[in-house]
């Protein structure tokens, strides 16, 4: 195991974790609630700067109660960063491994059914004692050495707040005021997109946004998704689809279920870069192991 990503809350001190278990740690920049922490190296030094931090929660849990009235003491709780790709993998058919994985452990774990904004990642959390954890980690790892990730992976990068997204150039631009400013992240994501879902345009109406010259006509394109994977699409109360509509900058329409049709149709409607990315994103959430899209699995 080279590599493992977790969430883990800012202003925590890893200098001793570093030279005690002979794995590097390296903690995401920026000011935002959330920090990314990656940890490189052997698998067992990577094992025990888990077991370093889970003890760590632990230890804070156990300090801020001692000037609490709360009786009993909560459970560590770790999030894991995962390629959405190897999910199916670790929640197995019909729940069947994330379940043995509870019981051997005594562990919670519960996987997202949504991916991080602007990536193509999903969370998976992990509550318990230390020593759960531990073992918990450990298997998820074995799952994931097992089941590599497939096609590209966009990690995700926590930002301090939603921000408008264009595309223009090939390029993808967040609006900060009244500037443009590039987004590595999206752009990947883009490109990607527009190499894995052409499309034909239906239609021409005037530009998405009139201030970029680099901006081509909005187009609008068509397509259908069966019934049985709308869920999917949509999120609960809609959330999956308000994140791709924000995420593509296209404008997408789900048509109400037709009686008799067992498929529904969408439309898109943006620059060949918003639908090509909106098309990459549908495709992706249809894919979602859990056909209802419940955003978390549990027991």
């Amino acid at each position: 195991m080279n590599w493992f990503s977790l969430l883990f809350q800012k202003g925590e001190t890893v200098k001793k974790m570093r030279e005690e278990s002979g794995a590097r740690i390296n903690i995401s920049e920026g000011n935002c609630p959330e920090r990314i922490v990656t940890i490189t190296g052997p698998t067992d030094a990577i094992f025990k700067a888990f077991a370093m931090i889970a003890y760590k929660f632990e230890e804070d849990i156990t300090n801020s109660m001692s000037n609490s009235t709360a009786t009993s003491k909560p459970p560590v709780t770790l999030r894991l960063v995962v390629p959405a790709s190897q999910c199916g993998s670790l929640i197995g058919k019909g729940g069947s491994k994330i379940k043995e994985i509870r019981e051997s452990t005594g562990a919670q774990v519960q996987v997202a059914g949504d991916m991080l904004p602007n990536s193509t990642e999903r969370a998976v959390t992990i509550s318990g004692t230390p020593d759960a954890i531990i073992q918990c980690v450990k298997q998820i790892c074995v799952v994931m050495l097992e089941s590599p990730p497939k096609g590209a992976t966009i990690p995700y990068r926590p930002k301090p707040a939603s921000t408008p997204v264009i595309f223009a150039g090939g390029q993808a631009y967040t609006i900060q005021g009244q500037y443009a400013i590039p987004h590595p992240d999206l752009t990947k994501l883009h490109q990607l997109a527009m190499q894995q879902t052409p499309f034909t345009p239906l239609g021409q109406t005037t530009p998405a946004f009139p201030g970029l010259d680099a901006s081509p006509p909005a187009s609008t394109h068509e397509l259908t998704i069966p019934n049985d994977l709308i869920g999917c699409i949509i999120g609960r109360q809609g959330t999956k689809i308000n994140e791709i509509r924000q995420m593509s900058g296209a404008q997408i329409k789900i048509a109400n279920a037709t009686e008799g049709s067992s498929e529904r149709q969408i439309t898109i409607t943006g620059t060949p870069a918003n639908i090509s990315l909106a098309q990459y994103l549908i495709n992706a959430s249809s894919a979602d192991p859990d056909p209802h899209g419940r955003n978390t699995f549990t027991a």
